[in-house]
């Protein structure tokens, strides 16, 4: 059968495997049938982020075909994470009311947002996510937040003192329908316990709740959260939080109320030390856990290191029996294990890979000299999607770049430069981590990989694992064979959107 003659209902499938946004407007030009499916796909997301080149007049030409073509407008889902200056206002509100059927909007620079822009959104009865920059002072009015009463995730980066006042009346209005919840901070000691034993009786309905860089939180207040809570959270964040966090009182706490992380599925922390480790076994012996992402703080301190080399050669550290303990507990269920700044031996990787059954992202730290060997740990995880690997001491802070090699005209999209100022959704610590592995290297690893590798990184490089079919003209056998193409998610991978300090 010829491509031409396949059902039309079948193109909006074969058009969603197309991900880079210039490809599917290449669909859309094919002809009317195409463009009839590729055009709610190439607008139902704008992202345009503040590094890429020619970043403004991309907003302006952005808002421009929204303001005249509300037809367009209609099939926006998810709205940019950047736009420009007050110069652009009437243009990028006339854009918005054209948006009727917006569900999420992430507009996290910082000065971008204003009053007029939030009304609009207020306005939108589809809108259900909403991630803001909340550093008020100067651009808008915290006031119109109380006006967002049917939300379902909520993300606050830099919150002014004035946000802070109108989070207990704005959880208090869109509290019953919140799942999601997250209070990005940059070591701000604006939230504090007492905000979050204020706020804690309106987010009884959360899922998920996450919190960062906030050292005036301790135990006090996360356990106001978990106490009020009466679905259970299924996600769990807590990241540079104050230096008197106690997690052996977390613990107590969730011991007396069993049901506090009975639905946990999902645990990220930033530890100070080895000493926390056996609180957390502990704090996740009754949650179901399928993900878990540790971050070694600046001020992480390991037995292993400070007894030597020799001691750790000829006994059990503390690091291993933590492992081997919660792949006892948890290994059938795990399918993402995430660790920076602890650098894992490779038999505990090896274990990981070999216990976890259901494991699909896998991001570690080791020492380079391990590299060699690392890949032999993962032929176990057959199901292995997703590998990052850090070498300690360096943190994945840039962003993702490909072989330098690529081709040119790719490259230029690639390593699009910023525009403009800087960036105030500063999920990252702008922490650059020299690139130690080169595209030979990499695909080397990724060769002796599991088949379902797709995605492989190591610190500031990531590469899509792609395929192509070849025959063998000795034997005739047609494999499928690994390479490495540049990263084009429209997503910035993960590991590099926060930098725990």
């Amino acid at each position: 059968m010829a491509f031409l003659d396949l059902p039309l209902d079948l193109l909006s499938d074969i058009l969603s495997h197309l991900i880079h946004p210039q490809h599917i407007a290449s669909a859309c030009r094919v002809n009317r049938y195409f463009n009839h499916f590729a055009t709610p796909k190439l607008y139902e997301r704008a992202s345009i982020y503040s590094w890429h080149k020619r970043a403004k007049a991309k907003v302006v030409s952005l808002f421009n075909t929204l303001s005249g073509h509300p037809q367009l407008a209609e099939h926006i889902r998810d709205f940019p994470k950047y736009v420009g200056k007050e110069e652009l206002e009437e243009l990028v509100i006339t854009g918005l009311q054209n948006c009727v059927n917006l569900r999420s909007c992430t507009w996290t620079r910082d000065g971008a947002l204003n009053s007029g822009v939030l009304r609009v959104l207020q306005a939108c009865a589809t809108l259900e996510e909403l991630e803001i920059n909340g550093h008020s002072d100067g651009h808008y009015d915290a006031l119109i937040l109380q006006g967002f009463s049917h939300l379902r995730r909520i993300s606050l980066i830099m919150p002014s003192a004035d946000v802070v006042n109108q989070l207990a009346p704005w959880m208090n209005n869109t509290g019953a329908s919140l799942s999601s919840l997250t209070l990005i901070c940059k070591m701000s000691p604006r939230i504090t316990d007492n905000i979050l034993e204020v706020v804690a009786p309106s987010l009884a309905s959360l899922s998920q709740f996450s919190i960062a860089g906030c050292p005036r939180v301790t135990h006090t207040g996360i356990w106001a959260i978990l106490s009020n809570n009466t679905l259970g959270l299924q996600s769990l964040s807590l990241e540079a939080l104050s230096t008197r966090f106690d997690l052996d009182a977390l613990c107590l706490h969730c011991a007396h109320n069993p049901t506090a992380l009975s639905r946990l599925t999902s645990l990220t922390l930033s530890i100070h030390s080895e000493q926390w480790l056996p609180s957390i076994l502990a704090l996740l012996a009754p949650a179901p856990l399928v993900q878990l992402q540790l971050y070694a703080s600046s001020r992480w301190t390991s037995n292993t290191e400070r007894k030597g080399a020799e001691h750790s050669s000829t006994n059990t550290d503390t690091n291993t029996l933590f492992w081997r303990t919660l792949l006892d507990t948890h290994a059938h269920r795990l399918q993402r294990v995430s660790v920076h700044r602890m650098p894992l031996r490779l038999g505990v990787i090896k274990d990981i890979c070999t216990r976890c059954v259901e494991l699909r992202q896998l991001f570690v730290a080791i020492v380079p000299e391990d590299l060699s060997k690392f890949a032999a740990c993962l032929v176990p995880a057959r199901k292995l999607v997703s590998v990052h690997v850090n070498f300690p001491g360096r943190s994945t802070g840039s962003l993702p770049s490909s072989d330098d090699d690529s081709d040119p005209e790719d490259q230029e999209e690639a390593d699009d430069e910023p525009d403009g100022e800087e960036d105030e959704d500063e999920r990252t610590s702008l922490l650059i981590a020299p690139t130690m592995l080169k595209a030979p290297e990499a695909l080397a690893i990724v060769r002796r990989c599991p088949e379902s590798i797709a995605l492989f990184g190591c610190n500031s490089r990531v590469w899509q694992v792609g395929r192509e079919i070849r025959k063998n003209e000795t034997t005739g056998e047609v494999v499928a064979e690994r390479y490495l193409a540049r990263y084009e998610m429209s997503d910035i991978p993960e590991q590099f959107l926060v930098v725990r300090t």
